[in-house]
């Protein structure tokens, strides 16, 4: 059996998907009958012409034999497939440990579990369920678990969060499809597949994060839960055992550092001992709230929903050369308290799968470089973060601050809110968000959202609401890895965003294969050693 590609089917917006295979069928001039199955290969939506806007599909339609000719029609004889090699011969005295259940952790140990090595996983933060509850109640009364919030627990940062599938990275090994496919597979819709912005929600994700975490048990996986990575122990520079913070020591010739960006003592710690490090850029900013409706009215000319909540993704380049742009752009979503230190006020955006809230948020941040600290300790983004954090807790008393956009670029205190009633989940203060920011950055954000008002009816309109201080767009910090994806302790490895090397939920599960991957060419599963 072959795959017909059958791309650039270009439809009305009240058109579905039923519309898209017949039209297939008619390009490609294949009969129906013929047709064994059929699927949806990718779908997106072209708004560049307002007035006449389009759905526009792939559609794969698998048949016997194909001798035709036509336009847009690619025959495919084998559809490629994500693979790897399990050829390590090299003796794996101990079991694995991976520190950290985000993205990257996550796919390290599926990947682990499901071929033999019987992973040992160390999450400081509750299991997901119990997250979920313990964020909630901080949502509500302000009481932080420095150890289980929205920054840590199972799933990591990205479980409260949109769950953006989207990456700009390269793919020839087809990682990204399995990463799609393994979603699906514990339970994310499978229109994730084929949408060219794929994204699952907060609620859904938080079923896979549970449905994952099963499946690695059933397959000889260990959870250490409210645990953290206290210190490590190398002798001739290779790993020999890893302390917790439970006060129990497990020897490990392997452990895969997906920490996440805010695990900061556990950055200082691995600093002290030795490990190679060093500081590299990211950005920071604001959240930016906006209608939702006047979104929708700006992408599509039309305030509804019948193409579901529009997004929007902006750059641009101050005339001081700084680049400011759109971050974790959350349609129909709320700003969220993501604390994880005490006197620190940190922001993020979510959405659940529906994306039905009043609001659409954004973070809009400015690149901020190691030229822009004090000094060029490999931890001087983790202290230049961690002061503007203090000083947004410091303005907020406690609480969120939030300003209007006009009041923003006015240098005034804000008092009372305009016709944008903000979506934050956690307490928020009215107050003055210039007080955090050095000059550059406020220069920066004025200029850059002043831009993004050409761009986008009423983005910088009066009434427009910040909210600060976003800082976590991604780590401060590049824990350096060799061609072996280790540190320069032999069995280290660090993997995923807190450790320099991805931007998003994608690309960090994909850089947990990856590691995966190696140690699989290195090492003999624990099957093979029992």
């Amino acid at each position: 059996m072959i795959l017909l590609q059958v791309s650039n089917i270009k439809l009305n917006i009240d058109q579905n998907e039923q519309d898209a295979y017949k039209k297939a069928l008619k390009i490609s001039g294949v009969l129906e009958q013929e047709v064994r199955q059929w699927k949806i290969i990718k779908y997106s939506v072209d708004a560049r012409n307002k007035a006449q806007i389009s759905k526009v599909y792939s559609i794969g339609l698998y048949v016997e034999s194909y001798h035709k000719t036509r336009k847009n029609v690619l025959v495919i004889e084998k559809e490629k497939q994500y693979s790897y090699e399990l050829s390590g011969d090299k003796p794996l005295r101990n079991r694995p440990v991976v520190v950290g259940f985000g993205p990257a952790g996550m796919f390290a140990a599926y990947l682990l579990a499901m071929n033999g090595f019987a992973p040992i996983i160390v999450e400081r933060g509750d299991t997901v369920e119990n997250r979920s509850r313990i964020v909630e109640e901080f949502w509500e009364k302000g009481e932080l678990n420095l150890n289980c919030n929205v920054q840590f627990g199972e799933g990591g940062a990205g479980t409260f969060s949109d769950g953006k599938l989207n990456t700009g990275i390269k793919d020839k090994q087809n990682r990204i499809r399995f990463v799609l496919e393994t979603f699906v597979k514990f339970g994310a819709d499978e229109r994730i597949l084929y949408d060219a912005k794929p994204h699952i929600g907060t609620d859904i994700l938080k079923e896979i994060v549970f449905n994952m975490r099963k499946y690695i048990v059933e397959m000889g996986g260990t959870f250490y839960f409210n645990t953290s990575l206290a210190d490590i122990s190398y002798s001739n520079n290779k790993l020999c055992k890893i302390h917790l913070s439970n006060h129990q020591v497990i020897e490990t010739d392997i452990c895969i550092l997906a920490i996440g960006h805010s695990a900061r003592d556990t950055f200082q710690m691995l600093y002290e001992k030795g490990v190679h490090m060093e500081s590299k850029p990211f950005a920071l900013g604001v959240r930016i709230e906006h209608k939702q409706t006047m979104i929708n009215k700006s992408q599509y000319g039309f305030e509804d929903d019948r193409l579901g909540a529009a997004s929007y993704k902006l750059t641009y380049k101050t005339s001081k050369n700084r680049g400011v742009y759109s971050f974790c752009m959350c349609p129909g979503g709320y700003v969220v308290d993501s604390s994880s230190e005490d006197y620190g006020k940190v922001v993020n955006g979510m959405s659940y799968s529906k994306r039905d809230g009043c609001n659409a948020n954004s973070a809009i941040v400015v690149t901020v470089t190691p030229d822009d600290f004090s000094d060029h300790h490999p931890l001087s983004g983790i202290a230049y973060q961690r002061e503007l954090e203090n000083r947004a807790y410091e303005q907020g008393e406690g609480k969120i601050p939030v300003q209007l956009y006009c009041d923003f670029k006015n240098n005034i205190p804000t008092t009372k809110l305009g016709n944008i009633v903000p979506q934050i989940k956690g307490k928020y203060k009215l107050t003055n968000l210039n007080t955090i920011f050095p000059n550059y950055i406020i220069e920066a954000l004025i200029e850059g959202i002043d831009y993004f008002g050409k761009k986008i009816d009423g983005f910088s309109n009066e009434d427009v609401v910040l909210s600060a201080v976003e800082t976590r767009t991604s780590s401060p910090v590049r824990i350096v890895r060799n061609d072996n994806f280790e540190t320069n302790i032999a069995g280290l490895i660090p993997a995923g965003e807190g450790a320099g090397y991805a931007g998003g939920i994608t690309s960090a599960a994909i850089d947990g294969m990856k590691v995966f991957e190696q140690i699989a060419k290195t090492f003999k599963t624990q099957k093979e050693l029992l």
